[in-house]
Order: C-alpha cells, then sequence, then structure tokens
C-alpha cells in the first residue's frame, strides 16, 4: 500500500504533466475514422473551436477530480479504479488537444484554475464524503458530463464529422464511468449539492468558451 507521501508525490506528478505535458493516448483518436474533406466556414470553425476547448477543460478537470480522490481515499481498490478511470480521461484530454491544434486554436488560459478548483472539490468529496458518497460524486459528475456532450452534439456543425467522433467516443465513456461507480456503490448526492454542481458547470463552460 502506498504511504501518503508516495502517494502526493504521484498526484503531485500526475498534476503537472495534465498541465504541463502533451497527453498521450493509449487509444486511436476516433476522428481519425470520421470521413475527411468536408470544409468548415469560418463561423463554423470558430463554433467548433470554442465547444471543444469548453471539453478539453472538462477533461482537465476530470483528471484533477480522479486525481485528488485518488489521494484521498485509504482504500486502495478504490484507489487502483479511481486511477484507471484517470488513464481513460487522458485519451480525451489528448483527443480535444489534437483536434484543437487542428482547427488552429488553442487550450484556455485558465487551465491551472480550473484543475486547482477541481482538485479541492475531489479532495473534499473523498475526505469528508466517505468512499460511497465519493464515488456517487463521480456519478453525478459522469452523468452531468454526459449531458453536457449531449447538448455539443447537437450543436457542432454536421460537417465537423472529426469532432463529433470524439464527442461521441467521450459521451460513452462517461456514461461508462457513471455506471462502474453507480456499480461499486455510489450513494445520491443531495439536492443542493447537484445544483451548485450544475451551477460551476455552467459558469466554465461559459468562460472557457472565450478565455
Amino acid at each position: 500500500m502506498l504511504r501518503i507521501t508516495d502517494r502526493l508525490l504521484t498526484a503531485i506528478d500526475s498534476s503537472l504533466r495534465t498541465l504541463f505535458s502533451p497527453p498521450q493516448a493509449a487509444r486511436a483518436n476516433p476522428a481519425s475514422k470520421a470521413a475527411t474533406g468536408n470544409t468548415l466556414t469560418e463561423s463554423e470553425r470558430r463554433l467548433s473551436s470554442a465547444l471543444m476547448r469548453v471539453n478539453h477543460v472538462g477533461e482537465i478537470c476530470a483528471q484533477a477530480l480522479y486525481t485528488a480522490q485518488a489521494l484521498g481515499t485509504a482504500n486502495p481498490d478504490l484507489r487502483r479504479h479511481l486511477d484507471a478511470a484517470a488513464r481513460e480521461e487522458t485519451d480525451h484530454l489528448a483527443w480535444t488537444r489534437e483536434r484543437l491544434d487542428e482547427l488552429g486554436d488553442r487550450v484556455s488560459l485558465l487551465n491551472p484554475l480550473w484543475y486547482a478548483g477541481a482538485f479541492g472539490i475531489g479532495l473534499l468529496a473523498a475526505r469528508v464524503g466517505g468512499e460511497r458518497l465519493s464515488l456517487g460524486f463521480v456519478v453525478e459528475t459522469e452523468r452531468q458530463v454526459e449531458a453536457h456532450l449531449a447538448r455539443h452534439m447537437d450543436r457542432l456543425p454536421s460537417g465537423d464529422t472529426a469532432s463529433r467522433a470524439i464527442v461521441a467516443q467521450m459521451k460513452e465513456d462517461e456514461a461508462r464511468h457513471a455506471d462502474d461507480a453507480l456499480e461499486r456503490g455510489g450513494a445520491p448526492l443531495p439536492a443542493p449539492a447537484r445544483g451548485l454542481m450544475r451551477l460551476a458547470a455552467k459558469v466554465m463552460t461559459t468562460v472557457a468558451q472565450r478565455i
């Protein structure tokens, strides 16, 4: 079992890699199978860029949440589960970053702030709420992200098949992560907590589209 110092160093390493190193996906980018040759107008490119920047921020936050909860739990089995989910979320981080590069746009300038906020929330959930509430937090987070990605599928230009392929795979993965956490005993969050999470997500998505 990792000692707390080892776990802390692991969390620091994960944080630095998420924020400052190019992410490396373990799976092939879904966009590679999408139809090519579609040309986006400038307004469509800007829309796709804004939405994919928001999705990239979401994956920055996912890394922070999983890393913090892995640090905060004393259950080694749960920690392994959270670490495995974080590795899969790294694929999403890499895919959204690649798509932003292809669109000629940038990631959010506030990524360190988004990461710090999500890390604090995740650590609080792990330390104060216990395992069932911590897993419930994962369930609620992933359900909200799944709904958010569904809305993006409606908004993305029909000709942007690459972005749409990435978002579709992300949506499928997030649903599975929520189901896994629920099966492990995730407890429903109180309504006020769910409302605060939706409010925080609204602020993040609104700001990240521009900054």
